[in-house]
């Protein structure tokens, strides 16, 4: 057993940690409420400036920009910095969810708005939140906890449905065939749950899409959704 002045302090800090927590998920409604439509986009902070994967990103954040919607990142560098900067020249708010670690993340420069987070999770919410339509492109743990998060929310029915789309066939191919071949075959996932998976490597190709699933539905929450993002 802890002492009692101890225990007092330890309880104190994690209400004041409970409270930080608290303002943060405050600040990001504020602020992101009305960022509506937005596309959320995922991939490696490693990936340079002038490689494939880094100008892509940038071609396809300029055309969603363009087309309306807001761009949401990480706010750090390599992909995360490609989808900013592509919104940042577009029409569309250019949107930074930033997170100070102890290696690679550095906000970039080309934000309109920009948030900070201590929590990890805290920032997963408002990725996820706000988000139309979500984008991974080649990316490493944090691209897949992203990716896993979505999916999952919306297999459980516990986050709306929006489109899931993976630009890089070469770099995904190997994750789809194994859920396919693995996950569905052993009956782990249902074979309905691959449907929410699309694969799709031309930036243009990947804006039709989204305006496609979105034709007869419209682009902004319905009440229910709305309901079930509040429990995210």
């Amino acid at each position: 057993m802890q002492p009692p002045e101890r225990s007092t302090a330890v309880k104190a800090r994690e209400s004041w940690q409970v409270l930080g927590i608290i303002s943060e998920f405050i600040e990001a409604t504020e602020t992101l409420a009305d960022i509506r439509p937005a596309v959320s986009i995922f991939g490696s902070a490693r990936i340079q400036p002038g490689q494939e994967w880094y100008e892509r990103t940038v071609e396809l954040a300029r055309l969603l920009s363009d087309s309306g919607f807001a761009v949401i990142s990480g706010g750090g560098p390599g992909i995360m910095e490609a989808a900013n900067k592509g919104a940042f020249e577009g029409k569309s708010p250019s949107v930074g969810l930033n997170i100070q670690l102890p290696h690679e993340q550095s906000g970039n420069a080309y934000q309109d708005i920009s948030l900070n987070f201590r929590h990890f999770f805290a920032r997963k919410v408002a990725l996820a939140k706000y988000a139309s339509a979500f984008i991974a492109t080649p990316g490493g743990f944090g691209t897949l906890d992203e990716l896993m998060e979505v999916l999952t929310l919306i297999q459980t029915r516990t986050g709306r449905r929006i489109p899931v789309i993976l630009m890089g066939s070469q770099f995904w191919g190997g994750l789809l065939e194994w859920m396919h071949g693995t996950l569905a075959a052993q009956g782990m996932i249902a074979a309905e749950d691959m449907k929410l998976i699309r694969l799709i490597d031309e930036p243009q190709a990947v804006v039709e899409a989204i305006f496609d699933f979105y034709e007869s539905r419209g682009f902004y929450a319905t009440a229910q959704d709305r309901e079930i993002n509040l429990y995210l």
